[in-house]
Order: C-alpha cells, then sequence, then structure tokens
C-alpha cells in the first residue's frame, strides 16, 4: 500500500528526511514516532503529494508520487496537526463541502456525511457551528472530513496534538476502530504509550533518519539490553525473606543484581539470559512462596528513550 525507496528533502543544506524507506501492508496501522523537526510531517507530505522530494521514490497504492498525484489524492485521506475551519458553516455543511470537492453528488452526500459523523461520534453536534467546536471535536470533526471518500490509505499528523487525557483516550479508540476497516494508516504522535496500543508497527525517525522500522513487540525486544523481574516471597514467620532471597538469587549464574525496593525484589539477569525459569524453581526448592513473579514490560516510552539520543535538526 506504501513503498518508499531513499525518499529525501532538503531545505539548503538542512535535510530534513533523509533515504526514508517504507513498507507497509494493508491494515497496517504504523507509529511516527519523532520529536519536532524530525521530518514526520515532511515525509508525510511527500506521501500526500504535496511536497515534491529532492530524490528517492515512493509508492502509494501502486500509483507513483511523481507520474500519478492525482489519482493519489483520491486514495488519501491526509489530516495535518492544525488546519482551518469555515466561519458561518454547521458541521454537516462543512462536510457536504467537502463532499461536494470530492464529487459525492444528490442524496449519497447527506447519507456519507451522516454515516462519518456517527462514526466519529459527532452526530451530536451535526448543526452546531464549526468556530465554536472545542479543540477535540475539531480534530474529530477533522476525521470525519478525511473518510468522507473511503480513502484506502490515512496520513493523521498529530491527530491528539494539544488535546487533553480524555478526548486522547477518544481519539485512539477512533484510530483502533479506523484500523479494524483495514485501511493503512500512518499516524504521528508524541504520545507513546497510546501509539503502542493503537499501532502494529512502529518508526522512530531522528534528525530526518529512520533509525527504527519494526513491528512493536520487535521494536520493545531491541530496546531492551536485560530482564528485569519484580518478585515478592514469603517464608517462616520471623525470617528475613527478602534477604534471604536476595542473597540466593545473586548466587545464580542468571543474575547481574538484584534490589530490595518496598519490599519487592527486584532481579536484573545478566546479558541475553532470555530463559529465567530455573529461578522459581530455585526458591521454591528453598522454601520460599511466591506471590509475585512478572518481567516487568518495557513500554514504548521506554524504547524510544532507549534507542534515540534526542537528535534535532
Amino acid at each position: 500500500m506504501i513503498e518508499t525507496r531513499k525518499l529525501t528533502k532538503r531545505y539548503g543544506h538542512l535535510i530534513a528526511a533523509n533515504e526514508i524507506t517504507l513498507d507497509l501492508k494493508e491494515g497496517d496501522v504504523f507509529g511516527f514516532i519523532g520529536p519536532n523537526g524530525s521530518g514526520k510531517t515532511t515525509t508525510m507530505k511527500m506521501l500526500a503529494t504535496l511536497l515534491s522530494p529532492d530524490y528517492g521514490e515512493a509508492y502509494v497504492c501502486g500509483k507513483s508520487i511523481y507520474t500519478d498525484p492525482q489519482e493519489i489524492r483520491r486514495l488519501v485521506g491526509y489530516m495535518p496537526d492544525f488546519f482551518g475551519v469555515y466561519d458561518d458553516m454547521t458541521v454537516i455543511e462543512y462536510l457536504e463541502f467537502f463532499a461536494s470537492a470530492y464529487r459525492i453528488d444528490g442524496p449519497v452526500r447527506r447519507k456519507v456525511c451522516e454515516e462519518k459523523l456517527e462514526l466519529v461520534e459527532m452526530s451530536y453536534k451535526r448543526d452546531a457551528m464549526v468556530n465554536q467546536l472545542s479543540r477535540g471535536q475539531t480534530q474529530r470533526i477533522g476525521l470525519a472530513r478525511v473518510l468522507l471518500h473511503e480513502p484506502q490509505v490515512l496520513l493523521l499528523d498529530e491527530p491528539a496534538s494539544g488535546l487533553d487525557p480524555r478526548v486522547r483516550i477518544e481519539i485512539r479508540n477512533l484510530l483502533k476502530r479506523l484500523g479494524e476497516l483495514k485501511k493503512t494508516i500512518i499516524v504521528s504522535s508524541h504520545i507513546l504509550p497510546e501509539l503502542a496500543d493503537v499501532c502494529t508497527r512502529v518508526g522512530i525517525i531522528e534528525k530526518g533518519v529512520m533509525i527504527v522500522d519494526d513491528y512493536v513487540d520487535a521494536v520493545m525486544r531491541k530496546a531492551r539490553q536485560t530482564i528485569l523481574l519484580h518478585i515478592r516471597v514469603n517464608s517462616e514467620p520471623g525470617a528475613d525473606a527478602n534477604d534471604r532471597a536476595a542473597k540466593l538469587l545473586s548466587q545464580s549464574d542468571l543474575v547481574s543484581k538484584v534490589d530490595i525496593v518496598k519490599g519487592t525484589l527486584h532481579v536484573a539477569l545478566k546479558p541475553q539470559v532470555l530463559d529465567y525459569s530455573a529461578l522459581p524453581t530455585l526458591l521454591v526448592q528453598n522454601g520460599f512462596k511466591l506471590s509475585l513473579f512478572r518481567e516487568e514490560e518495557v513500554n514504548l516510552e521506554t524504547a524510544f528513550m532507549e534507542l534515540t539520543k534526542g537528535l534535532v535538526q
């Protein structure tokens, strides 16, 4: 659905996008992560045919951005991070205006607009003035607008930017529903934990260079240098279970370090150790009862911090 090869954009000596290579399939929800100025918006604008690259190639639904820009625009829904709305128009009039631009005519137009309003849960605002909507409501109307012509590809630039936590959750749930419709989606955001819940794949871009492009689970594995276990133990009354368990675990060839934090053992395994099944057995055989034994989860935010250096243009 989206394929790029060494896609590059320069502004003088500044390389905004440096040989970006992507290969996204139908139904992929691709989380585009990076600081401001890293090249996310530039890349998305090139895919939307709103910006011409200096070098490289890109295909959207098999169409070249050089030879088929009009066809691509019929297949893509692009929502920038900030967009204007027209005064003196109601929500339904606003959507019908854009539907007519997509040549959706007659009674079908109103039906399509009503369906998209329902999809983004904004039917109750159909007769409200668009310039009186909140930021979150405006974002949802923007999503409805880019869905009017049933695009196969969605390019969503910071759709949750500047929203309060409740509205961000609503936008996240909406993105999940769009993913279930088998649309190919690129969504950029700084709200890293929420992207992990929505996306199937993640790309991390820094100073115009794509430094990570993989499925979410694989990105987590790349970020994990060592496994950290959280363990709680019980033993005979009066015995200092945590100290004895920590000493026992420290003697294992699998363990590099043990700390006791608020009654929980934090056990760091040695690098490259993936199989720690012997540790609960070791504890049980030495008279300990386990009330907690789990591996600390690496979230997307942790992965981002581990894999990037904080470079900007």
